[in-house]
């Protein structure tokens, strides 16, 4: 059985679109251990206490970025985490937490890397004036949003959307993303050459 720890910030829509894939069977043999919020306040710690799961807030409270994060890496040492999903996580890591758990960590972002890196990526394309644009679920290394690719997928953007439909309709991408991309990690079937992620052959 895996075991996943989930950091989230806010509402955590990804972590209770991971909460229905794993009870669909769509990551198998894999458990929420622990989730995990910087602030006692996000929507998504009462959402996991609803699903009965170990919800827990440590907050940062103007202490250092390494303080925090060890007290984190502590907790999640604790519950045997395999994986780490930061679904809506809005601290960055410290280069210690990435260390702790090397092509451990899981993000995604709201566009199609490594196109609108940071915050508002949605508004970033939709300024921008792409046609496509989508969402991706790649591995946490020290540099924001920019690790190893491990999924993506494409949203066109319509000549009707605005900044807020174009968000939503990639959402509902990411939903679907974030479980899948879960499942291909958790499976080991795969390979990091340089920075191409690559399902391994029968042969390797």
């Amino acid at each position: 059985m895996h075991n996943l720890g989930i950091l989230l910030s806010g509402r955590g829509s990804n972590f209770i679109a991971i909460a229905d894939a794993i009870d669909s069977g769509i990551i198998p043999n894999t458990q929420i251990a622990v989730v995990i919020s910087n602030l006692a306040s996000a929507p998504g710690l009462a959402a996991a206490r609803q699903r009965g799961l170990n919800a827990i807030a440590i907050e940062a409270n103007g202490r250092k970025r390494q303080e925090h994060d060890a007290e984190i890496i502590a907790c999640l040492r604790d519950q045997q985490v395999d994986l780490v999903c930061l679904a809506g996580y809005m601290r960055l890591l410290s280069p210690g937490f990435i260390e702790a758990f090397p092509q451990r960590i899981l993000n995604i972002h709201p566009s199609l890397l490594p196109a609108f890196p940071g915050l508002d990526a949605q508004l970033q394309a939709f300024e921008y004036g792409v046609h496509v644009t989508g969402c991706t679920v790649h591995f946490v290394d020290e540099q924001l949003d920019h690790g190893p690719i491990i999924l993506q997928r494409s949203v066109p953007v319509l000549e009707d959307d605005d900044p807020h439909t174009l968000a939503a309709r990639i959402l509902e991408q990411e939903h679907l993303a974030y479980g899948e991309a879960i499942a291909r990690v958790l499976s080991g079937n795969y390979k990091i050459i340089s920075r191409r992620y690559l399902p391994k052959t029968g042969d390797q």
